[in-house]
């Protein structure tokens, strides 16, 4: 697919929002991409998850992680297409961490996977503890790059869809100085 076919997708389905948005990142934006509202689709997560298993087929990966919540259907969708363990991490006080038994060998091949990524806040706490359990990050696979390329996780990586999405501090904000009404549409608690 094409970005222009899948930025038709995040229209069609509602997902790319318009308006004044508190990010996970604890930035503001004008613009919103709600991935679960694409990947409420099972032929839309098919499709674009496929770019990504595809992308790192090649590569030797024994798990796919991601980050809870928005990265679940993500890895969970490639490592089924790579025919791989999937696990995640979840919050617990605030920070990633592996629970309900999840583990990771030392020397184990991990992918990483995200539905959005603006600061790579998520994911960069994801390779962390990756790393401290002494397994090895084959690579970083997201939906969407909201920074156009310009995070860069220091393995590879691909997204299906980059684009500069502005984003503000917060006292920053030409919105919040027009007194546009600020929305958390994300999973995560942000002050």
């Amino acid at each position: 697919m094409t970005e222009t076919e899948i930025l038709s997708i995040f229209k069609k389905t509602e997902a790319l929002l318009t308006g004044h948005f508190l990010l996970t990142s604890g930035r503001h934006s004008d613009r919103y991409f709600q991935c679960a509202k694409v990947l409420q689709y099972p032929e839309h997560a098919e499709k674009l998850c496929k770019m990504i298993a595809n992308n790192f087929k090649g590569a030797e990966i024994d798990t796919v992680i991601a980050p809870a919540i928005g990265g679940l259907v993500v890895g969970q969708e490639v490592a089924r297409q790579l025919n791989k363990r999937f696990i995640f991490a979840e919050r617990e006080d605030k920070k990633l961490s592996l629970r309900r038994g999840f583990s990771l060998d030392e020397n184990e091949k991990v992918l990483v996977c995200e539905d959005v990524v603006t600061t790579g806040g998520s994911v960069f706490e994801v390779i962390d503890i990756v790393k401290s359990k002494k397994a090895e990050v084959v690579g970083v696979g997201f939906i969407v790059d909201r920074s156009n390329g310009k995070v860069n996780f220091k393995y590879p990586q691909f997204s299906t869809l980059k684009m500069e999405v502005v984003s503000y501090l917060p006292d920053e904000c030409p919105l919040c100085k027009e007194d546009i009404e600020l929305v958390k549409p994300g999973s995560r608690k942000v002050k």
